[in-house]
């Protein structure tokens, strides 16, 4: 039987960096490695709100990428 094991966690923040000619936003994203694959949604965004208040940009959107390898 195959099984799944998480194999890395990335974080990505998505901030609004302003607007086109046509009025729709401009998001540039940064995306941080090497995330404790143990942390809860609520951490990751505590985290997330925390960097925020350092950039220039609002934040977005905050996104948590897993990759999970199958094993067989």
């Amino acid at each position: 039987m195959a099984q799944a094991l998480l194999a890395e966690t990335k974080l990505r923040l998505v901030f609004e960096v302003g607007m086109d000619e046509k009025g729709a936003p401009i998001l540039k994203a940064k995306t941080l490695s090497n995330i404790k694959k143990e942390a809860t949604a609520n951490q990751l965004y505590q985290v997330a709100q925390a960097l925020s208040v350092l950039c220039n940009d609002q934040l977005s959107s905050v996104e948590r990428a897993d990759n999970t390898e199958i094993l067989a």
